[in-house]
């Protein structure tokens, strides 16, 4: 069997998708705290043998060794999530609890970063390197953390599991977010607002160079996330031997969140429009103006299928998706 955590979430659903539409795998264990009234969507098309709440699953898991991989994407995801005890114990204490059960039974593991770890940038984007890295906010922070301690005990040569990977996933969008809110991605946003008002409200340029709308990011379809992911974990189960470490989810080319919204609505088949607003204060100081993948690591291990365009992966999102009267993947 092989558990997910956040399996009800966006990209833990998406795997679970891959993995049983396109690996045949039906043998997996569901575990997230569904909160969201409609969030149990995500799951309706999915085949899986047990689900569990999140407060569940350590206790489930005592005694059993019929597990073959854990992927661990539940998390606390909110960017301005500001009580940082919540974040210690979901992000972190949590995290540290699934990497020593799965060292112990010699379990492969594979969890959840973030491409906010990395900051305001301006140290880059390699996932090579993350020693000096500085994020801004907590919840980039909270991942940081699990990061270098899961690295610590690589070089303290302390128990871990047999195969191991972080993906510092980067601006994931695609089916299946709606639950997020005012997390969820431009895209979905775009969709919605452009619906309802025949505009959609992009931040204006508040930093010196940055013209209005052209903040950049590395936007990736969340199908491809999902399949850098079960390349991990098929590889591991196979025992194939890919390198144990951190490694960036992104298509390493960075767009404008112009340039998503323009895509959205031309999906939709309807003539753009943007309309400009001021960033909000709560985001101001806590914002990456760009990211941007390095991508060579990922390559490395012998990844190679291509990632969506934008414009391809907005396209199949708008119109496989939100445009249709069931919007679940």
């Amino acid at each position: 069997m092989i558990v997910i955590t956040g399996g009800a979430g966006m990209i833990g659903s998406i795997i679970a998708w891959h993995l049983n539409t396109k690996l045949q795998r039906d043998d997996l264990v569901i575990v997230d705290r569904i909160t969201h009234e409609e969030q149990w969507q995500n799951l309706a098309h999915r085949h899986y043998a047990h689900y569990l709440d999140k407060d569940q699953l350590m206790s489930w898991l005592e005694g059993r060794t019929d597990i073959e991989a854990v992927i661990h994407m539940g998390a606390i995801s909110a960017t301005t999530e500001r009580d940082f005890n919540k974040l210690v114990e979901a992000n972190i204490q949590y995290s540290q609890n699934l990497w020593t059960w799965c060292a112990n039974q010699q379990v492969p593991f594979f969890y959840a970063s973030s491409a906010a770890t990395y900051g305001d940038g301006n140290l880059g984007y390699d996932d090579a390197s993350i020693d000096n890295l500085r994020p801004l906010n907590g919840y980039g922070y909270s991942k940081h953390f699990f990061d270098q301690w899961a690295l610590r005990q690589v070089s303290k040569n302390l128990p871990t599991p047999p195969s191991w990977a972080g993906f510092k996933f980067f601006n994931v969008y695609g089916p299946n977010e709606y639950h997020k809110e005012r997390m969820a991605s431009v895209a979905f946003h775009t969709f919605n607002q452009f619906s309802a008002t025949g505009t959609m409200k992009l931040f204006k340029g508040t930093k010196a160079g940055v013209e209005d709308g052209m903040q950049m990011r590395d936007f990736v379809y969340v199908k491809d996330a999902a399949a850098v992911v079960n390349h991990f974990v098929t590889a591991a189960i196979a025992k194939k031997g890919v390198p144990n470490g951190i490694y960036n989810i992104g298509t390493g080319h960075a767009r404008s969140f112009k340039d998503l919204a323009t895509s959205v609505m031309q999906g939709m088949q309807r003539e753009p429009h943007i309309t400009y607003v001021d960033m909000p204060q709560d985001l101001q100081g806590k914002y990456q103006y760009f990211t941007e993948a390095v991508m060579q690591k990922l390559a490395s291990t012998g990844y190679t299928q291509p990632f969506h365009s934008l414009e391809d992966g907005v396209r199949d999102y708008v119109q496989n998706y939100l445009m249709q009267e069931d919007k679940y993947c």
